[in-house]
């Protein structure tokens, strides 16, 4: 099984033999593939043969791409992650927007279940339980935008009255770096799975080319801002950046057992495919801490 999140910060050269990747820099390094789950070229000066992209197709590990300032700007995408795609893809385009809506119902419930157990682990009482009278009133397709309301008391009260996500600081890069980090996880899995990311269910923005993930992903943006608000973030740099790679491998329960934030996020879209297929939501599996105590 793919483990390892391997990290690429200095000019090299990779390649592949014999079921390895091998790192060519200032040194050579070997490192096995098949333990591999996402590898990430922090680096523009990085070159890859296309061997090597061959095998990591073959193999299903994750390639993400940086720009000069280490920010992801690009991921490597399989155009098909399973032997059976195009049926999946041609179920995908038949999903019908009743299951879809109720779907998606579901998964804006869980996030801001998640977003007020975290406040309620930081004593934040008062917006706690307004999130809490939000999730009763989240209808289909969230029309009365319960998601939007909750996201705003939400980030007030972990960042302050003055906070917006669209101002440029350093909470709000290492928010957006975190949730592009998990984004492409859900994005592998998608397409391994045999699906589109460009369909989604909820999200359809002509230009996004990961509409599916940006869907799923929705429930695991508090284990990110969970990672930030612990790191009490004053600058967003190189060290903050690869601590935030650690999340992935932070332990969660999902289907009544221990596993990685990445095994959890496997679980969980497989079980959002089955719900959707066969239009029953009982089939959904949402993953929590032990603290939530359930």
């Amino acid at each position: 099984m793919s483990w390892r999140t391997v990290i690429i910060s200095s000019q090299a050269k990779l390649d592949y033999k014999m079921g390895y990747v091998v790192v060519r820099g200032t040194e050579t390094k070997r490192i096995l593939i098949d333990e591999i789950s996402v590898l990430l070229l922090e680096n523009p000066a990085v070159a890859l043969t296309g061997c090597l992209i061959e095998a990591l197709v073959e193999k299903k590990v994750k390639v993400i791409f940086c720009d000069s300032k280490h920010n992801p700007c690009a991921e490597l995408v399989s155009h098909h992650g399973s032997h059976d795609s195009s049926a999946k893809i041609r179920s995908q385009f038949g999903w019908s927007n009743d299951i879809k809506a109720i779907v998606w119902q579901e998964i804006v419930t869980e996030k801001i279940r998640k977003q007020k157990e975290f406040l309620e682990n930081l004593c934040k009482e008062e917006e706690a339980a307004l999130l809490d009278s939000y999730i009763g009133q989240v209808e289909r397709l969230d029309s009365t935008n319960r998601e939007g309301h909750a996201a705003k008391v939400y980030f007030n009260a972990l960042f302050g009255m003055h906070f917006t996500r669209s101002s440029e600081t350093p909470v709000n890069a290492a928010l957006n770096y975190g949730y592009s980090l998990i984004l492409s996880v859900f994005n592998r899995e998608i397409t391994a799975n045999g699906y589109l990311t460009q369909l989604g269910i909820f999200h359809d923005n002509m230009f996004n080319h990961f509409n599916l993930g940006s869907d799923l992903m929705e429930p695991f943006r508090i284990i990110v801002d969970r990672a930030v608000v612990g790191m009490q973030i004053e600058d967003f740099s190189k060290e903050e950046k690869h601590s935030l790679w650690g999340i992935l491998e932070d332990t969660v329960y999902i289907d009544s057992k221990k596993q990685s934030v990445r095994n959890a996020i496997k679980i969980y879209t497989r079980s959002v495919f089955d719900a959707i297929n066969d239009s029953d939501i009982a089939l959904l599996k949402f993953y929590y801490f032990i603290s939530d105590g359930r």
